[in-house]
């Protein structure tokens, strides 16, 4: 993808927006280096690239907590799984081996309450490692640090007596 400004677009004669992407430029178009700009230029030249940079910002933001998200997704699914084991196993699986407990010659009760202390122990283990993984989450530092950043520059900006205006 090719990125032109609408002068360069229109001296070229292309319309074709798929292929390219509008640039904000740095200075308005058809000034040279050399060229005095107004302040009511410049402010709006600050306000539009703050806007992108904040534009820019928001979509950073986006893709991590998206990311995050996923994480957190991954991880709740040891929970799902702690329930699971409860739910559905708990009954054949331990019966069968509180029966055979019994068979051996504990007393059948006995028998019934190693079984339900070790469904127990299974489930704290599965909603551990369920806990380690949600735990891992983490706040979008990237995207914070970022917005800090740049609440010091409009802070800066409006310190030197530099408010955004309109014209």
């Amino acid at each position: 993808m090719t990125i032109v400004n609408s002068a360069q677009n229109e001296q070229h004669g292309t319309s074709d927006s798929a292929a390219t992407a509008t640039s904000v430029p740095l200075s308005e178009e058809g000034t040279g280096a050399g060229a005095e700009q107004s302040i009511g230029t410049l402010a709006r030249d600050v306000a539009t690239h703050l806007s992108a940079l904040v534009r820019g910002e928001l979509e950073l933001a986006k893709a991590e907590v998206a990311g995050e998200a996923r994480k957190a997704l991954k991880g709740s699914v040891f929970f799902v799984l702690a329930l699971t084991v409860l739910a559905f196993s708990s009954f054949f699986l331990f019966f069968t081996l509180a029966e055979g407990l019994a068979a051996v010659g504990l007393w059948r009760w006995a028998a019934f309450g190693i079984v339900f202390l070790l469904m127990l122990v299974v489930a704290v283990l599965l909603a551990l490692v369920g806990y380690l993984r949600v735990r891992r989450v983490r706040a979008p530092r990237r995207t914070i640090d970022s917005l800090k950043e740049t609440a010091q520059l409009r802070h800066r900006h409006t310190e030197d007596g530099h408010q955004p205006t309109r014209e």
